[in-house]
């Protein structure tokens, strides 16, 4: 998310690769699950279940995704709904960039090693916004993002507060 009204810019170009993929494909009536703002390391995210609603209801025959990390950043789970899950109810995955389509098992051998880099991908980067929050706390910096009650952000520097 990055804080733009509406859809954030990485759903936009998403959508657009994917709308695009799908018509150069001939898939018909594409329908997008978006879940602006939410980690893929949940599954349990609104859109994500809404789909998974859908498919279970039928509704879905092929789920593509951007590449393997649009679809979650556990490895362990995000192998068992591609390869467990997802066959039990007729669905073919595509990840466009990693080259990845269920009806090519060729395409599938090195999955499992681009999920893990994927989940190593968000603890690697979840440790780095730990130490920086760490690093402003102990400078003394102000960590929230709004003012509290009583107080509004100093207009020569964002980073500080003044009594309202």
């Amino acid at each position: 998310d990055d804080g733009a009204d509406g859809e954030s810019n990485s759903i936009q170009n998403q959508r657009n690769i994917l709308e695009r993929y799908a018509r150069e494909h001939r898939f018909p009536n594409p329908r997008f699950y978006v879940d602006d703002g939410y980690s893929g390391g949940s599954f349990n995210r609104p859109g994500f279940q809404q789909m998974m609603t859908d498919m279970e209801n039928g509704k879905i025959r092929t789920i593509i995704t951007k590449d393997l990390s649009r679809l979650g950043r556990n490895q362990l789970h995000t192998g068992l709904y591609i390869e467990e899950r997802f066959p039990m109810f007729g669905v073919r995955y595509i990840a466009i960039n990693d080259n990845v389509d269920t009806d090519r098992s060729e395409s599938t051998e090195l999955m499992p090693f681009k999920n893990l880099f994927n989940e190593w991908f968000i603890r690697d980067t979840s440790r780095k916004i730990r130490a920086v929050q760490r690093a402003k706390a102990e400078r003394g910096e102000r960590l929230g993002t709004r003012a509290p009650y009583g107080y509004r952000k100093d207009e020569q520097d964002r980073k500080k507060l003044v009594v309202d």
